[in-house]
């Protein structure tokens, strides 16, 4: 089984540095059975998935080691008690602020382009997503973003950057052809998890720096 990177354990929960290209779940087939929960089972049989990152992305990932635990922290990401910080890198230049700004814009499952997703404002699941710029890169025509998502909806991150004119580098689902040539995965990195252990309540901070600054 191949190794892993660990970034937290306890007897309670794990923290795992996911790398682009793995599934966090097995998929259909033979070939999609090597995946992040399944090398993490085979070191603690205990292990349970709490949430997923998409396999393009890389990152931080949580993972439970009861069905309690699995519970308490599922609970914890659907009152947006679990704070979730990403890094990206998007095609051009956004304003340089270091202010926050907000993407409010629903989304709902694109149907006849599955499994991509769309802006629907009168039928879409409400989606905000905070962000700001980290820095700006002028020579590559992009600019290094930090990215709060408030809501969890499936593609939220990639889907709610294209909606403002500035989809992430290398995004082979959402990118023109230009926009996907211009790296050779995509650019986006869980760089944060912070969150209140469920035994007794400390506070734990986990950060990644991304891989591709």
């Amino acid at each position: 089984m191949s190794s892993l990177i660990v970034i937290h354990e306890d007897a309670h929960l794990l923290v795992l540095d996911k790398p682009a290209g793995l599934l966090c779940v097995p998929g259909r087939g033979e070939d999609k059975q090597d995946c992040l929960s399944a090398r993490a089972q085979a070191r603690w049989p205990d292990a349970l998935v709490v949430h997923r990152l998409d396999m393009a992305t890389s990152g931080l990932v949580l993972m439970a080691r009861s069905p309690a635990m699995q519970r308490a922290l599922g609970d914890a990401f659907a009152q947006r008690r679990v704070h979730k910080g990403y890094e990206a890198i998007v095609d051009g230049l956004l304003p340089a602020t270091d202010a926050w700004s907000l993407i409010d814009a629903p989304l709902i499952a694109d149907w006849p382009h599955r499994p991509r997703q769309k802006v629907d404002v009168l039928n879409g699941k409400p989606s905000s997503t905070r962000w700001r710029v980290k820095r700006l890169l002028p020579d590559r025509h992009a600019s290094h973003v930090c990215l709060a998502p408030l809501t969890g909806r499936s593609h939220q991150l990639r889907v709610h950057l294209l909606s403002i004119g500035h989809p992430i580098l290398g995004d082979a689902l959402y990118g023109s052809e230009e926009v996907q040539r211009r790296a050779d995965r995509l650019l986006l990195h869980a760089s944060e998890l912070e969150f209140a252990h469920p035994v007794d309540g400390k506070v734990l901070r986990f950060e990644s720096p991304p891989p591709f600054v």
